[in-house]
């Protein structure tokens, strides 16, 4: 499968989700793009899904037009310390993933 990770998660973290192709919006050169322009040009460059702590994203976009899934993050900061105990949690729900759809993993 192939994500992406938003630039509000940190790099080291794409390290951790094994068996996928993850790559970074700043390795992409995209950072700093707008939350609707990136699930655009990730839709349109083949990503699965977009990985992000942002929780306020699935509110501002209408994801019903990109074939492309939203995975939130929620942990207590974007630390990796606070992000990594989600990778199993997380790894599961990409075995069911579908596009369009939202996802969280963890809890508030």
């Amino acid at each position: 499968m192939k994500l992406l990770l938003d630039e509000c998660v940190v790099q080291e973290f794409r390290l951790l989700i094994d068996g996928h192709d993850v790559f970074t919006v700043g390795y992409l050169g995209w950072s700093g793009v707008k939350n609707g322009q990136l699930l655009s040009r990730a839709a349109a460059n083949g990503f699965d899904a977009l990985i992000t702590t942002d929780r306020n994203i699935e509110k501002q976009q209408n994801l019903s037009s990109l074939p492309i899934a939203l995975i939130i993050l929620i942990a207590a900061s974007n630390d990796l310390d606070d992000l990594t105990p989600l990778i199993p949690d997380l790894l599961r729900s990409l075995n069911s993933l579908k596009p369009r759809t939202v996802i969280r993993v963890g809890q508030a």
